[in-house]
């Protein structure tokens, strides 16, 4: 069943009631990255092990997930080579009320520091799971930026 999320606008990241925050840096210039995440969209299962199929909408993107999670998200900020930012506006993910996703790239070195916040709200119920979820969660983005440095240099 699908669910409308509020829709909020890029402050959110800073202001959400739960916020997932993990960095790493990779060997990719911020560039090459911005290109991956935003331009990319069709080659995210390529590189992020738990995107099933992802492909770009007028004004955002469509993503499932394994195990069937759906998205339909709006892109909130794309500057190249700095942040690429989308908000969830409909899933099927119960619980859900409002969803943005960041992903902030700096220069670290001749690489890249990427710096990906989930920033949500839901229920009481889905707050506690999004948090005890936090090392799965951070898992899941370390494999992900690392397989796409792996990509990115070949």
């Amino acid at each position: 069943m699908a669910h409308h999320l509020r829709p909020v606008g890029l402050d959110f990241v800073e202001t959400a009631p739960v916020r997932l925050v993990f960095a790493r840096e990779i060997a990719a210039a911020p560039d090459t990255v911005f290109h991956a995440l935003a331009e990319d969209v069709p080659g995210w299962p390529e590189w992020f092990s738990a995107v099933a199929a992802a492909r770009s909408t007028e004004g955002g993107r469509e993503v499932r997930l394994r195990g069937g999670t759906r998205f339909e998200e709006t892109i909130l900020a794309a500057k190249s080579p700095e942040v690429y930012a989308y908000r969830v506006d409909v899933t099927n993910a119960p619980g859900t009320r409002a969803w943005v996703e960041e992903w902030r790239l700096t220069p670290a070195g001749t690489g890249t520091r990427v710096q990906m916040t989930f920033a949500v709200d839901g229920t009481a119920a889905f707050r506690f799971v999004f948090r005890l979820a936090r090392a799965g969660v951070g898992r899941s983005f370390r494999g992900a930026v690392t397989a796409l440095d792996r990509r990115l240099a070949a």
